[in-house]
C-alpha cells in the first residue's frame, strides 16, 4: 500500500514513549507511529462482515464452520506473532 506523509501532534511523554519503544524493539520511530495509527484505523472501522474472509480463503476451500474457521485464523495469527516474538 502506498504511504502519505502527513504531521501530526503529539504530546512529549507520547513522543518519549513512542522512542522508548523503538529503540526496545529495533524499528523506527516512524513504524511504530504507523502501526498505531493502522490500530487505530482498522478499531474504528465499521465491518459488515467478520474481518478474515476477505483475506483469508478458508471458508472457500476448507469443510468448515464458520466458527472453526474463526478459531484457525486466530490460532494462524497468534502463531505469527510468536515468531517475530521469539525472533527478537
Amino acid at each position: 500500500m502506498a504511504k502519505k506523509r502527513t504531521m501530526v501532534y503529539a504530546d512529549e511523554e507520547d513522543l518519549a514513549i513512542i522512542k522508548e519503544a523503538a529503540k526496545r524493539y529495533g524499528v523506527s520511530e516512524a513504524e511504530i507511529i504507523r502501526n498505531a495509527i493502522h490500530r487505530a484505523a482498522m478499531s474504528s472501522r465499521i465491518w459488515e462482515e467478520p474481518f478474515f474472509t476477505r483475506t483469508s480463503k478458508r471458508l472457500v476451500e476448507r469443510d468448515e464452520t464458520f466458527s472453526e474457521a474463526r478459531e484457525a485464523v486466530w490460532d494462524e495469527q497468534y502463531e505469527k506473532y510468536r515468531r517475530m516474538r521469539d525472533e527478537r
